[in-house]
């Protein structure tokens, strides 16, 4: 009895404090009279967690894909963003994002108004979180975006250009297309739910002028190998798919609603993953792995923009869309000679692409009727909504590749080079950029520190 009575007063003691710092967490002070929602507040920083998960994923998910004398220097590319990216968001990318550029100004914020998270109000908006929270969340949408650049330009680039230039494209690419659609700007009639113009559309077109600018592999395509780890790839898009909730069900914002975003993203990855596997099957009589991760990733793309504006059935219509498209567009790069490595424009700028133009066609009128773009519904109609996504979309490539560009070449005039030298690309990155690799059993060279 004694012994029974002991162990719930240990019970208690260790329950009480566990649940305090929860609700410290998870509660702010004055939560009521300050009008905030902890359940809302819960989401946001559960999502936020969610959507870091998503570049380690990432790095797991490009990683397979190389040689392995290449495979940590492609997933470092992904993880030095976690550092970089978080460190310039907060100094100055969300008040550029996010702060009020002034009546005369519908391109880019205030850089001093929120700087280092200073100033942030208590509470966001009409949202019922507080500021803090989502600078957080939207700081990890600053992360995963210039991560995903690095997929198309594996295996050669300079980790030094990478990052010199991954810091002054998010100042001046990312965060004012943030900024237009989602801080105020003049694309605000944008349908963006989670990020088509701003994640995927400026990362596949800053990809693509990348690629172009840096090259072809010396030893491309013929000398290419098969991905060293599938298995690592498949890791990598599970993370990918569960992080995506965070990405896509946190972007409503609120719990109230969250469900439609949280659906309508599976449904999408799953019939990406599904039209792969078929027109492998269709074209080559089997159907790939490698395939199916991919046609996921396509889906997860294309849904992005359109998320928490159409129904799970339009949302499926979109993951197959996208990735027959995508599919389609990798023939092509092929095709062309193009080495874009690991697909990013054909996935994430076509994938893009394609979600902003379909979310303007399936866009359900009482989904959108609070977003500016409802009344581009009931006054231009659907054709008006569409030419709308058609022209911000065209405005992100504009700013993607003008910016990358210029960027570019300012690092490059500073004496900053492109790309290894060929005996460091020979040799593998991981040992001429990082002096560790993944796996010296697989190469066969001295590990060296």
């Amino acid at each position: 009895m004694l012994r029974n009575r002991i162990r719930r007063i240990g019970i208690a003691l260790l329950v009480v404090p566990v649940i305090q710092l929860l609700s410290a967490v998870v509660l702010p002070v004055n939560a009521t009279e300050s009008n905030l929602s902890a359940a809302d507040n819960t989401l946001i920083l559960t999502s936020s967690a969610l959507v870091l998960l998503m570049t380690p994923g990432l790095a797991f998910f490009y990683g397979g894909f190389t040689q392995a004398k290449n495979v940590l220097n492609t997933m470092a590319m992904s993880f030095v963003m976690m550092g970089i990216a978080t460190l310039v968001w907060t100094i100055a990318g969300f008040s550029l994002a996010f702060s009020d550029g002034g009546t005369s100004n519908s391109f880019i914020g205030n850089p001093t108004t929120y700087a280092f998270l200073e100033n942030l109000p208590s509470k966001w908006g009409d949202l019922q979180i507080p500021g803090l929270s989502f600078a957080l969340f939207q700081g990890m949408f600053a992360i995963i975006t210039p991560a995903l650049i690095s997929g198309a330009l594996v295996e050669r680039i300079s980790f030094r250009f990478w990052c010199l230039f991954t810091p002054i494209w998010i100042l001046f690419v990312y965060a004012p297309l943030a900024h237009m659609v989602w801080g105020g700007g003049f694309l605000g009639k944008d349908l963006d739910f989670a990020g088509g113009t701003v994640v995927h559309i400026s990362s596949g077109v800053s990809a693509l002028v990348l690629a172009g600018l840096i090259g072809s592999r010396t030893n491309w395509p013929k000398g290419i190998k098969p991905p060293n780890d599938i298995t690592q790839i498949l890791i990598g898009t599970g993370l990918l798919w569960f992080g995506w909730f965070g990405f896509n069900g946190g972007s409503q914002l609120s719990v109230g609603g969250a469900e439609l975003p949280f659906t309508t993203t599976h449904v999408s990855a799953a019939a990406g993953l599904v039209t792969w596997a078929l027109i492998e099957a269709w074209r080559d009589g089997k159907a790939t792995a490698v395939g199916m991760a991919t046609g996921a990733v396509a889906g997860l793309v294309g849904i992005t923009p359109a998320a928490g504006f159409v129904s799970p059935a339009s949302g499926m219509l979109i993951g197959a869309i996208t990735s027959s498209l995508c599919y389609l567009s990798v023939q092509v790069k092929i095709k062309l000679s193009f080495d874009d490595s690991l697909d990013t424009f054909a996935v994430h700028g076509v994938g893009g692409t394609a979600g902003a133009l379909l979310t303007g066609l399936f866009a359900k009128s009482d989904l959108i009727s609070s977003h500016p773009a409802g009344l581009v519904l009931v006054e231009q109609g659907r054709i008006g909504l569409i030419l709308g996504q058609l022209q911000a979309v065209l405005i992100a490539y504009g700013i993607a590749a003008l910016g990358t560009l210029i960027i570019a070449l300012f690092l490059k005039s500073l004496g900053c080079n492109f790309r290894v030298n060929k005996s460091d690309e020979d040799s593998g990155l991981d040992i001429s950029e990082h002096g560790e690799e993944a796996y010296i059993e697989r190469t066969g060279s001295p590990n060296v520190l």
